[in-house]
């Protein structure tokens, strides 16, 4: 059954009927009767569904909630869709200002959020920003309104979520590791480091919940969430910082990397290593053959595979190359990680000394900001789009199955969304902005993350008490 009569506008179907006799309006109610009552059977809104969102488990969720319907679903999840793309000010989202902070915000994360359209039904996303004034605090960002602060202590360096119990973790300049309960504030457990910076990796394995954190000193030192009990330490790049972390979507390999150490290889460490880890095996890990490396992205399509960013022939160049890690028996038959090179090419930027930012979608898409470019790439090189819609740089960028925002020191959000086009492909599609404020109480947003249905931001202050901007779309 053809069902594009239902997107033909209503003026039309006027403008067919007032051609009809008497007789033929008749037999064409008849005929709309049976449209309306196939309208309104399950099948045709669950295909509906399942055609436009197949990515999601939508028949798991109605099974669980009795209130819903899929015909009740698609209207639902369109409509907010429809405002996530039009983005018009009061009639699509609400715009709040949360303020509390007195110092510089390092970072802002969901801890319990909608990552999809069945959690936008039935929660309230809550936020947790971590500051240079010393405190985390927690926030609903539907109601514009703190739920609480810590006691203000050392000034915090790092921030990062475990959204499957609902915690913030957070490193401090003197070394101290900490574990909130995000609803609360309640602290759970602590752990100092001798390191004044520390990058944070929350990821499970087999069931469990760990925390991986890189120090200023090269260390990688593994930890149980929530009691950060230590499993394993050991130094990786002798006096140079750990300050690149990333999980593959299945959690089954971490990449580590060293920004400042330009002769540092790249290395990915098969998981159950690192938490698993005795002195006799140790850690399992492939060195990549690149160095220099700036950026770096698992494919969420395709877990094993990982984008990374790096250092070309001449010291303002870069390369952007794509391996796939399996793990391979070596001549002696033991099980090792292996990287095997997919795809290499040479980035084409827009300023050869700005900080670049990279994320992955699918398989193969790639999308790299660049100063104030943002610029959509195949795996094999090839430049599908690229974005001027910012007049200063990027700073942060966030992205779903839905859209990409961008944050700028311009005081603006970019909202795009993505489009499946047939010669190019997956690429994006620009929106909207969003602004922040006034450029006499603002230098720029800092950090932008978003989940299905909301966008939070945080802006640098003229007088360094920074502020977070909250975005909220009603479905």
């Amino acid at each position: 059954m053809d069902f594009d009569v239902f997107r033909v506008p209503l003026d039309c179907w006027i403008q067919i009927f007032s051609f009809l006799q008497d007789d033929d309006l008749n037999r064409a109610s008849c005929v709309c009767k049976v449209w309306w009552e196939a309208a309104a059977t399950p099948w045709l809104w669950r295909k509906m569904c399942l055609q436009q969102w197949s990515f999601c488990n939508v028949a798991s969720l109605l099974n669980d909630t009795d209130c819903l319907t899929w015909k009740n679903y698609y209207m639902r999840r369109t409509q907010l869709e429809r405002k996530m793309k039009s983005g018009r000010p009061c009639g699509d989202y609400t715009c709040k200002s949360l303020r509390g902070h007195t110092g510089r915000v390092v970072g802002v994360v969901y801890v319990a959020g909608n990552n999809s359209f069945s959690e936008v039904l039935n929660s309230t996303p809550v936020v947790c920003s971590a500051s240079t004034d010393g405190t985390v605090r927690g926030w609903d960002i539907q109601k514009g309104v703190q739920l609480w602060s810590t006691p203000a202590a050392n000034p915090l360096w790092s921030i990062a979520a475990y959204p499957q119990k609902c915690l913030a973790i957070t490193a401090d300049t003197a070394g101290d590791l900490k574990i909130w309960e995000g609803l609360t504030g309640q602290q759970v457990a602590t752990f100092p480091t001798a390191s004044h910076q520390c990058e944070l990796l929350p990821f499970s394995y087999n069931g469990d919940s760990f925390l991986l954190i890189g120090t200023s000193q090269g260390s990688l030192i593994v930890l149980t969430i929530p009691s950060l009990t230590k499993l394993s330490s050991q130094v990786i790049i002798d006096t140079f910082k750990v300050n690149l972390l990333l999980s593959s979507t299945d959690e089954k390999w971490i990449f580590v990397a060293s920004k400042e150490n330009i002769d540092f290889n790249p290395k990915v460490f098969f998981t159950k290593s690192l938490c698993c880890a005795n002195e006799e095996e140790g850690t399992l890990s492939v060195s990549l053959p690149v160095s220099s490396c700036c950026a770096a992205a698992f494919f969420p399509g395709q877990p094993a595979r990982v984008a990374v960013i790096h250092g070309g022939n001449n010291l303002n160049s870069k390369i952007l190359s794509v391996f796939d890690i399996s793990m391979k028996k070596s001549k002696y038959d033991e099980l090792l990680p292996n990287a095997q090179p997919v795809e290499s090419f040479a980035l084409g930027l827009t300023r050869s000394n700005s900080d670049l930012i990279l994320h992955t979608k699918g398989n193969s898409t790639i999308v790299v900001a660049d100063a104030n470019h943002l610029k959509v790439y195949t795996m094999k090189g090839a430049l599908i789009a690229t974005f001027k819609d910012h007049t200063l740089p990027i700073t942060s960028l966030c992205m779903d199955g839905f859209r990409v925002v961008t944050a700028s020191q311009d005081l603006s959000l970019r909202v795009l969304t993505w489009r499946r086009e047939k010669d190019k492909g997956l690429t994006l599609e620009s929106q909207y902005h969003l602004l922040g404020g006034s450029h006499t109480m603002s230098r720029g947003f800092t950090h932008v993350t978003c989940d299905y249905a909301s966008i939070v931001a945080s802006v640098e202050a003229v007088n360094g008490k920074d502020v977070l901007k909250a975005y909220t779309f009603d479905s």
